[in-house]
C-alpha cells in the first residue's frame, strides 16, 4: 500500500511530456487522396472568397459601417481559422507527416479552437445587430456605432483568447506515459487530454465550460434575439414591411444554421456509434465548410454587398479604360 502511494506521489509530481504526438486520423480511408484534394479546393476557395469580401468592405466607403465591421471580422476569422487548420491537415495526411512536436501540437490546438470560438461569438454580435435594427430602428445608429461595435468585437477576441489559452495551457500539467496516438485529424483538445495518465478532471471540466460558452450559450442568445425579432415583427401591420424586415435576417440565419447545426450534430454523435472515419469526415467538414460558404452567402444574399461589388468593378473598369485610352490612341495614330 505504501509503495502504491509512493508511486502515485512520484507520478503526480513528475510530469512526463512527450517529444512528439502521432496524429492517426483517416486510417484505412478509401480514396483518401481525393478527399485531401477536395480539402485543398475548399481552402483555395475559402481564401479567395473571404479575401474578396474583405477587399470589397475595405475599398467601398459606403460599407464602412458598424454592421460591416462585424462582417469583416467574420471573414477575417474564417480566413485565419481555415489557414490554421487545412494546410496542416494536408501536410499531415497528404505527405504522411503524422508526427507533430509537443509544443507545435498545443499551438495547433490553440489556434484552431480560438478562431472557431471567435466565429461563434461573431454570429452572436450579428444577431444583436439585427435585434437592434428591427426592435429599436429609431435608436439603431445611436446604439450600434462603430466604436461600440469595435469594443464588443475586441472584448470577444480578448476573452476568448484568455479562455482558449487557459484550455490549451492546462494540457501542460498532464503526464503522457502511455499511448501518444491522437485519434483525430488534428491536435483536438479532447483526444489529446484523454491520452494523459494522471488526473484529467480539470481538463474535462474546462472542455465542457468551453463547449457551453462557445456553442450552447451563443445558440441560446441568438434564439432569444430572434424570438424578440418575431414578436416585434408581429406588431407590424403591413405584411410587405414584415417580409422586408425579415429579409434582412436571412443571410444571418443561414450562416447560423451552417455553423451551429454541424457542430451540435458532431457533439451529439458522440453518444452514438459512428465509424471513426465517418466521424472525422463529419468533423473536418464542420470545421471547413462554414468558412467557405459564409462569404458566398453573404455576398449573394445581401443586395447592398452586390451593389457595392458592381460599383467597384465599374469604377475599376473606368479607371482602366481611362489609362488605356491614351495608349490605344497613340498606337492607332502611329
Amino acid at each position: 500500500m505504501a509503495l502504491e502511494e509512493k508511486a502515485a506521489t512520484i507520478l503526480n509530481t513528475t510530469l512526463i511530456r512527450p517529444a512528439k504526438f502521432y496524429i492517426n486520423g483517416f486510417s484505412n480511408f478509401p480514396n483518401a487522396t481525393f478527399y485531401y484534394f477536395f480539402l485543398c479546393f475548399i481552402y483555395i476557395m475559402t481564401v479567395v472568397g473571404n479575401g474578396f469580401l474583405i477587399a470589397v468592405i475595405y475599398l467601398v466607403k459606403t460599407l464602412h459601417t458598424a454592421k460591416y465591421m462585424i462582417v469583416f471580422s467574420l471573414a477575417l476569422t474564417d480566413l485565419c481559422g481555415s489557414t490554421a487548420l487545412i494546410p496542416k491537415v494536408l501536410d499531415t495526411f497528404l505527405f504522411d507527416r503524422r508526427e507533430i512536436v509537443y509544443e507545435a501540437c498545443l499551438s495547433y490546438m490553440f489556434f484552431v479552437s480560438f478562431f472557431g470560438s471567435v466565429q461563434s461569438w461573431t454570429l452572436v454580435t450579428m444577431a444583436f445587430d439585427r435585434f437592434i435594427a428591427i426592435c429599436f430602428p429609431l435608436r439603431y445608429h445611436s446604439i450600434v456605432t462603430k466604436p461600440a461595435t469595435a469594443a464588443v468585437l475586441l472584448l470577444g477576441w480578448v476573452l476568448l483568447l484568455a479562455a482558449i489559452g487557459c484550455m490549451a495551457g492546462l494540457i501542460d500539467r498532464l503526464s503522457f506515459c502511455g499511448s501518444l496516438v491522437i485519434q483525430s485529424f488534428f491536435c483536438d483538445h479532447g483526444p489529446v487530454f484523454r491520452l494523459a495518465c494522471n488526473d484529467t478532471s480539470l481538463n474535462f471540466i474546462i472542455a465542457y465550460v468551453i463547449l457551453t460558452a462557445v456553442v450552447f450559450i451563443p445558440l441560446i442568445l441568438i434564439a432569444l434575439t430572434y424570438v424578440c425579432i418575431v414578436i416585434a415583427l408581429s406588431r407590424i401591420a403591413s405584411r410587405v414591411e414584415r417580409l422586408k424586415a425579415l429579409k434582412t435576417c436571412t443571410s444571418h440565419l443561414i450562416l447560423v444554421a451552417i455553423f451551429f447545426l454541424p457542430v451540435v450534430g458532431t457533439n451529439l454523435a458522440v453518444i452514438t456509434y459512428i465509424h471513426p472515419n465517418a466521424r472525422i469526415v463529419n468533423s473536418t467538414l464542420t470545421h471547413t465548410l462554414p468558412s467557405l460558404l459564409n462569404p458566398i452567402i453573404y455576398t449573394l444574399k445581401t443586395e447592398e454587398v452586390m451593389n457595392s461589388i458592381r460599383k467597384l468593378f465599374k469604377s475599376l473598369r473606368n479607371r482602366l479604360t481611362n489609362k488605356l485610352d491614351p495608349f490605344i490612341t497613340d498606337v492607332l495614330t502611329k
